[in-house]
């Protein structure tokens, strides 16, 4: 059974454009480059041509990586989100008790985390602490540092 990873359109936008560079720039470029590579006469000592191949590797992965995360994304339709509970894609607007300062997260799947952003995965600590939880709630979150006390003040989209 698949883990489906879900999205926002931006998000999986991103995703697929990522998908486009590394299939039409990044795996064109670097097959040119071992081709100049092999040009340049003995394989065994050439040092471009086993960069290069390495690369190559490193590209291809991370291709059939984020093909597998595309076959397996799901879009979120917005409109039919309960802000009742902080789920998927929910703004929350918290009070962070143990430094006394609010912030808005929002939550989202792994492959779109980014903390500048305010975007944190449902699969971090405090992700997880906040899913399924209520508007005026205070959680308990055990994290690196110890346990911290955040308050929803808000749920949104």
């Amino acid at each position: 059974m698949a883990d489906f990873q879900y999205f926002t359109r931006e998000g999986l936008a991103e995703l697929r454009q990522e998908v486009e560079q590394l299939k039409n720039v990044d795996r064109p470029r670097i097959i040119q480059a071992i081709a100049d590579a092999r040009d340049k006469g003995d394989l065994s000592e050439n040092a471009e041509y086993d960069a290069a191949k390495e690369e190559q590797g490193h590209i291809e992965d991370k291709i059939n990586q984020l093909d597998h995360i595309l076959a397996t994304a799901r879009l979120i339709d917005t409109s039919k989100v309960d802000t009742s509970k902080a789920t998927v894609l929910s703004k929350v607007k918290v009070l962070n008790h143990h430094v006394g300062k609010e912030s808005i997260l929002q939550l989202v799947s792994p492959t779109e985390a980014n903390l500048k952003q305010g975007k944190i995965s449902i699969q971090s600590a405090i992700g997880k602490g906040l899913l399924g939880r209520e508007k005026g709630e205070i959680v308990e979150i055990e994290v690196p540092v110890g346990k911290i006390k955040i308050e929803i003040l808000d749920i949104s989209i």
